[in-house]
């Protein structure tokens, strides 16, 4: 028998996450990134959040290894051939039991290399057992036994939302923002911390960040990010606001 023959199989299961109003042309084009899996699982995040929807998949999960995309993401050629190298024979060589993936971004039909876009690491690979559950209502969070590794290639993800869209998101996504600083008793809002906040953004996304050298887009995608840090502690003053009344 061969060596290659004699390595115990590896399997590897996909997790492709959509719901809402998901673009179905990307959701198949996320599909066959990794229809060289060993299983894939669909899970239609319509109630809860992303660690919600990522311990679904999880639960679900067979493999020994799991690989989450979100429906508007694929994974290229090279990361396949980086990750099935990588766990091919993880009982031997493998340092890491958990992965940090590069994600490069498509914004307005155009890859972004600056406005904080690259590399943009996701944590997306992880050996089954090693990964406990995810937490976080916003920005989800993996707890795993172990230290994350970085990969070299990188997940696709089509971030081409409308302006409108956009605006969309951040009015959802603002209002859970705004409610868990409110539980976390923030700081009343005043002129000052809006000033600040405002600042503190612009420099990031400006300075930082560099986002002007994305051109126009990038110019553009900075005014938004400024926007909706805005919108969040606008809200959080509102809610403060009605505590006041009440």
């Amino acid at each position: 028998m061969s060596k290659n023959n004699s390595k115990t199989k590896v399997s590897i299961t996909a997790i492709v996450i959509f719901g809402g109003n998901y673009n179905k042309k990307l959701l198949e084009s996320a599909k066959k990134s990794v229809s060289w899996c060993s299983e894939l699982i669909l899970i239609n995040g319509t109630k809860g959040n992303f660690s919600d929807w990522r311990n679904e998949g999880l639960k679900k999960a067979k493999g020994d290894w799991v690989l989450y995309v979100d429906s508007d993401e694929e994974v290229s050629e090279n990361l396949k051939i980086e990750i099935c190298k990588l766990i091919g024979n993880w009982k031997l060589e493998i340092d890491n039991f958990a992965y940090a993936i590069p994600r490069r971004n498509i914004i307005f039909n155009k890859e972004f290399k600056y406005s904080g876009q690259y590399p943009d690491y996701q944590k997306r690979l992880f050996k089954k057992d090693k990964l406990t559950k995810w937490i976080g209502e916003v920005h989800e969070e993996p707890i795993v036994d172990g230290e994350i590794g970085y990969l070299k290639n990188a997940i696709i993800h089509h971030k081409n939302m409308t302006i409108s869209e956009m605006v969309e998101k951040t009015n959802n996504w603002s209002e859970i923002e705004a409610e868990l600083m409110f539980k976390a008793s923030h700081p009343k809002m005043n002129f000052i911390r809006f000033a600040s906040a405002g600042f503190r953004e612009f420099m990031l996304r400006f300075i930082k960040q560099k986002a002007f050298l994305d051109g126009k887009e990038g110019v553009i995608y900075g005014i938004y990010q400024i926007y909706s840090k805005l919108i969040s502690y606008s809200k959080l003053w509102e809610k403060q606001l009605s505590t006041i009344r009440t």
